[in-house]
């Protein structure tokens, strides 16, 4: 049940988009020289004749630009309109070169894997093989359709390509090394199914080496990332909701090296009931709004893509002096409540949330407090005072305009020997006795065999001439951890999940230089509110949950905790309008008195109320006194590359 992963020569200096590299590079996030000046989106890289598999079929004219492969049928006859004619690299996952199993045949074989979306909005998957034949030899129409997969392969991964044309998969890092951190119990328990059919043949399709772990217990994973031998992975991706990579990245900060190991990157594929941070990435990916497979689909390809961008970390410290790390969300009030008390109805996946809050609007309940927060200096995004808000003399309440999006360079870079993966042994599914079939980037022969070959044609097979090179190190299975460790353990016998378990504390060394000590006065250039609350929270990205954008402007950079208020006194009524605003972020156009807005450096929470719930990142933590620091660009998220808002590609 795990991904075969390859021995590689010693690293070499980050060229590539994709992966963490050696621990001297870890600090080039910095450093890195800027990439060259974009292709526009029209320019032709690439522009040949291929026929069809099976070789009785049409011939295309095909145009690679940096945006898009565009194809046109030749023969029988050109299309006046043609459909399927422009395939957007943001709906490719990869690609690979195929040969014909007929010694007889001298062509060779390109196959994109695409999930363009159908015409109810869903994504589904498609193979086009197109045969490379303008040669006499296979060996050149094989350095053909090797030409074409190489530039496709760099257009995906973010990687230069030389001015000269020579396109060869010299060119191509070695397999970027992923480890995959399952829940099994995620999303209504469909997280494994959904990983094994959806997940693990998509990052195959891209040629992404994995290794996968079902996590067996709450703070498994900060238990395993505590023990990892961080320079042999690329990236950590959680395949689960949000709570997952809560436990990912404070166990990175446990450990005694935690300046090097939080820059590791991590990613989220959303699988659980909460999936936030998932809703965030989506949306700077440039996809329209989704939620479960749809939104597991959208990051899988940006995941694909690879990338890393600078992710800000609150500090929280609790009132026994503990400390954790959020990368989401500090509640207090109707939020908390709601995540807390729909955990019973934690089997309606996303929609005990929904339930959760008919039930929370029914019993609604309001909390004396104390909220002092050290304001902003550069305020975000030029946020605008709202004509119907009213301001206080210790109250300045915002109402934030979206942000135009920013572009962003891929931080980590990766390079290596080896130019496209080896096959990758069948996975087994834990309980199921049928395996899956192969997965790897250039072993599809036994899939488009059967997806496209008629009676009486020769199937196709992964070309053995992009293996390893003889006398070259074998590929071996890839130890992430101690000897032991559950690789892909039978899910029986596993124990039930305790949601009322307490985050654990963090032991990092990382100091909070603008908070004084929780209980201390604060200094004179802090602000504080002090009355009742219906609600109060302290939001890092724009999501609060997949289709709940909270602060519409804030981006996973921008060094600020977005503190968000709403005061007693407001309707049942009024409350669910803003909830229901909040799937679009319009919810601080609404002109509500009782909505409060402030972007912060650092907060503090005084609950006077002697019972409540608070959470951190949905996850309950002990009652009492807390107070925040935002640390920007601590920690790296795998975002994949930036979209344009709006337009769905």
């Amino acid at each position: 049940g795990t991904g075969f992963l390859h021995t590689t020569e010693p690293e070499q200096e980050l060229t590539g988009s994709w992966g963490h590299g050696p621990r001297s590079t870890l600090v080039r996030a910095k450093t890195m020289a800027p990439p060259p000046p974009p292709l526009a989106a029209s320019t032709p890289l690439l522009h040949g004749e291929f026929g069809s598999y099976p070789a009785r079929g049409p011939r295309f004219a095909l145009t690679l630009t940096s945006q898009a492969l565009h194809i046109q049928r030749l023969r029988p006859k050109p299309e006046a309109r043609p459909r399927g004619g422009l395939v957007p690299l943001a709906e490719v996952s990869g690609c690979c070169t195929l040969r014909s199993r007929s010694p007889s045949d001298s062509a060779a074989y390109f196959c994109i894997y695409t999930y363009p979306r159908g015409r109810r909005g869903s994504r589904r998957r498609t193979t086009r093989t197109f045969r490379t034949d303008g040669a006499a030899t296979y060996e050149e129409n094989r350095a053909e359709a090797q030409r074409w997969a190489t530039a496709l392969t760099c257009l995906l991964r973010g990687l230069p390509l030389p001015g000269d044309g020579e396109i060869t998969p010299d060119l191509l890092p070695r397999p970027p090394r992923l480890l995959l951190l399952v829940n099994p119990f995620g999303g209504r328990g469909l997280a494994w199914q959904w990983c094994k059919n959806y997940v693990l043949p998509m990052i195959s399709e891209a040629g992404l080496s994995f290794n996968l772990i079902q996590t067996e217990r709450q703070n498994h994973a900060r238990e395993l990332v505590q023990g990892l031998s961080l320079s042999e992975w690329d990236g950590i991706v959680t395949v689960s909701g949000d709570g997952l990579l809560h436990e990912v990245l404070n166990g990175l900060l446990d450990r005694p090296d935690w300046e090097e190991a939080v820059k590791m990157p991590v990613g989220i594929l959303p699988c659980g009931s909460g999936n936030a941070l998932a809703g965030a990435v989506n949306q700077r990916g440039g996809f329209e709004p989704a939620l479960g497979l749809e939104l597991l689909l959208n990051c899988s390809l940006l995941l694909c893509r690879g990338g890393g961008h600078p992710l800000d970390l609150l500090s929280v410290t609790l009132a026994s002096g503990s400390r954790c790390f959020s990368f989401l969300s500090v509640a207090w009030g109707f939020v908390s409540d709601v995540d807390i008390q729909s955990e019973r109805f934690r089997a309606l996946g996303s929609a005990r949330f929904t339930l959760g809050t008919v039930l929370g609007l029914a019993t609604l309940h309001t909390y004396r407090g104390r909220l002092s927060y050290l304001p902003a200096t550069v305020e975000p995004a030029s946020p605008t005072p709202a004509h119907s808000l009213p301001r206080a003399k210790s109250e300045l309440t915002l109402t934030p305009d979206p942000a135009p999006p920013m572009a962003h360079s891929p931080l980590h870079r990766s390079v290596s020997d080896l130019p496209l993966p080896l096959p990758q042994p069948a996975l087994a599914s834990p309980g199921s006795p049928e395996p899956l079939p192969i997965l790897s980037l250039n072993g599809g022969g036994p899939e488009l065999a059967g997806d496209w070959g008629g009676a009486g044609d020769v199937p196709l097979s992964p070309d053995p001439l992009l293996s390893s090179p003889p006398g070259s190190p074998k590929a071996g299975l890839h130890s992430p951890v101690a000897e032991g460790a559950p690789v892909i353990p039978p899910s029986s016998g596993l124990p039930t999940p305790t949601p009322d378990a307490q985050v654990a504390a963090s032991t990092c060394g990382l100091p909070d230089h603008l908070l004084p000590p929780l209980g201390t006065p604060l200094p004179p250039d802090w602000v504080t509110l002090e009355g009742d609350f219906v609600l109060l929270l302290a939001i890092s990205p724009s999501h609060l949950g997949a289709d709940l954008v909270a602060a519409p402007h804030a981006r996973f950079d921008d060094g600020l905790v977005h503190l968000c208020w709403v005061r007693s006194g407001i309707s049942r009524a009024a409350l669910l309008r803003l909830f229901l605003a909040m799937e679009r972020g319009s919810q601080f156009s609404l002109g509500c008195p009782q909505l409060g807005y402030a972007a912060a450096r650092a907060f503090r929470l005084e609950p006077l109320t002697p019972r409540g719930v608070l959470t951190v990142d949905g996850e309950q933590v002990e009652y009492g006194p807390l107070q925040a620091q935002m640390h920007p660009g601590l920690g790296t998220l795998l975002t994949g590359p930036p979209g344009c808002p709006g337009r769905e590609p």
